[in-house]
C-alpha cells in the first residue's frame, strides 16, 4: 500500500459533509446505555472507506468507535452493523481479541440510523505485510500471532458462543461460487475477461470433497489487526462487515493470499525477499496453521487460492462497473478498477497449477 493510500485511510478527520449527526442526542443516549460515559462528548471520522461510517468519540476520561449504517435508505440486509456488534459480543465472550461492544442502537431517531458503539483500541496496525517497522529479528513472531489469532477464530465452537445462525452452514465454496459468477456475468459494461470466464466454468467442477464450518472473517489481513503497542501480539481484530459462518480453509487461503499478492493491490508480499526479511515462507505459515488446527496437511491448496482470487477478482469487477457508472468516483474505484484484469490473471495462474 502506498504512502498516500495509508494516508488516506488512516487516522480521523472533521465529520464529513452528509455524515454529520445529533451529537447531543449521542451523549443522551451514551449517559443511559454505556456504564462509566462522562461528557462532553466530541465526534470525529475516521477517514477510512469503510462501508459503515465509522466515528471516534472523544470524552474527557475515554474515547470510543461508534459504527453506523449509512444515512438514507440502504438495500435490505446491507449494512447490518447490528451483525457486527453481535459477532464482536460472542467473539469476545470466549477471549478472541476484539473490541468491547458497549451497545447497540436499533432506534433511527437517535442519530438517524441504526449504530454501535465499541471501545477504542489503541495500538498498531500495520498497512504493508513487510512489516517495514518491525526489526527483522522481530518480524516471525508478528505472522506468528496472525496465524495464531485466525487459527483461534477457525476453532470456536460457534454454536455455543450463540452463532449457529451467523450464515449458512455448508456448501460454502458452491454457494460462493455462484453468487460472484452470476456477479460477475450479470454486469456487462464492466466487460468480460478470458481468465473469469475459465474460472467460472472450472471452479464448480472442482471443489475438493470434505466440508467445515466456523466464522470466517472475510478480509483477514495485517492491515485489519491491532497489535499491541510494542509487543508481537493481537490484541483486536476489524472491519467485521463481511464474516459469515463459512469454509475455514476458504478464510485460512485468502489470509495467506499476501503471499501471492503484488503490495499495490492489498497487503501483500510478491516481489519481497522473504528470506532477507526474516519472513516465514508459504509452506511454514500454512504448516503453523495445521499444527494448531489439527492437520496433516491442506490438500487442494492451489484450489482455494484461485477461489479467493476468483471471488476477489469478482468483487473488484463489480467496483469496476460502478466506477464506469459513475456511482464509485473515487480514486481508490479507479485504482481497484484497474487491478482487476491482474486479480483475474493471478486466479487463472492458481487454477492451472491444480490441473
Amino acid at each position: 500500500m502506498s504512502a498516500a493510500t495509508q494516508e488516506a485511510n488512516a487516522g480521523t478527520t472533521p465529520v464529513r459533509e452528509g455524515y454529520s449527526f445529533d451529537e447531543a442526542a449521542l451523549s443522551r443516549w451514551m449517559e443511559a446505555n454505556v456504564d462509566g460515559f462522562a461528557g462532553p462528548l466530541a465526534v470525529e471520522q475516521f477517514k477510512g472507506g469503510q462501508s459503515n461510517p465509522t466515528y471516534k468519540l472523544l470524552t474527557p476520561g475515554r474515547s470510543y468507535v461508534l459504527r453506523r449504517k449509512p444515512p438514507g435508505p440502504v438495500l435490505k440486509g446491507a449494512h447490518a452493523v447490528e451483525r457486527e456488534a453481535k459477532v464482536l459480543a460472542a467473539l469476545g465472550s470466549v477471549g478472541f481479541p476484539v473490541a468491547h461492544v458497549h451497545g447497540l442502537c436499533t432506534d433511527d431517531s437517535v442519530i438517524g440510523s441504526w449504530f454501535y458503539v465499541m471501545e477504542m483500541v489503541e495500538g498498531r496496525i500495520f498497512w504493508e505485510a513487510t512489516f517495514p517497522d518491525v526489526p527483522a529479528a522481530e518480524r516471525p513472531a508478528y505472522f506468528d500471532a496472525m496465524n495464531a489469532t485466525i487459527a483461534q477464530l477457525h476453532s470456536i465452537d460457534h454454536e455455543a458462543v450463540g452463532l449457529g445462525d451467523y450464515g449458512k452452514p455448508g456448501n460454502y465454496f458452491a454457494r460462493q461460487v455462484g453468487r460472484w459468477s452470476k456477479q460477475y456475468l450479470e454486469d456487462e459494461l464492466a466487460g468480460r475477461d478470458p481468465n473469469m470466464d475459465a474460472l467460472v466454468e472450472w471452479l464448480p467442477t472442482a471443489i475438493p470433497d470434505g466440508d467445515e464450518t466456523s466464522v470466517v472473517h472475510g478480509d483477514f489481513r495485517c492491515d485489519n489487526m491491532i497489535f499491541h503497542p510494542t509487543e508481537p501480539r493481537v490484541i483486536a481484530v476489524l472491519d467485521w462487515e463481511l464474516s459469515t459462518l463459512g469454509h475455514p480453509l476458504a478464510d485460512f487461503a485468502y489470509h495467506a493470499m499476501m503471499y501471492h499478492m503484488p503490495p499495490h493491490i492489498v497487503a501483500g508480499l510478491v516481489g519481497a525477499d522473504l528470506e532477507a526479511l526474516n519472513i516465514p515462507s508459504e509452506a511454514e505459515y500454512v504448516a503453523a496453521y495445521c499444527r494448531r488446527t489439527g492437520r496433516d496437511t491442506i490438500p487442494s491448496w492451489d484450489f482455494y487460492m484461485a477461489f479467493n482470487f476468483f471471488r476477489l477478482a469478482a468483487i473488484f469487477h463489480g467496483i469496476k462497473g460502478r466506477y464506469l457508472r459513475g456511482t464509485a468516483a473515487s480514486a481508490n474505484a479507479k485504482v481497484r478498477a484497474e487491478a482487476f484484469p491482474v486479480l483475474a490473471r493471478l486466479a487463472r495462474e492458481a487454477m492451472e497449477r491444480c490441473v
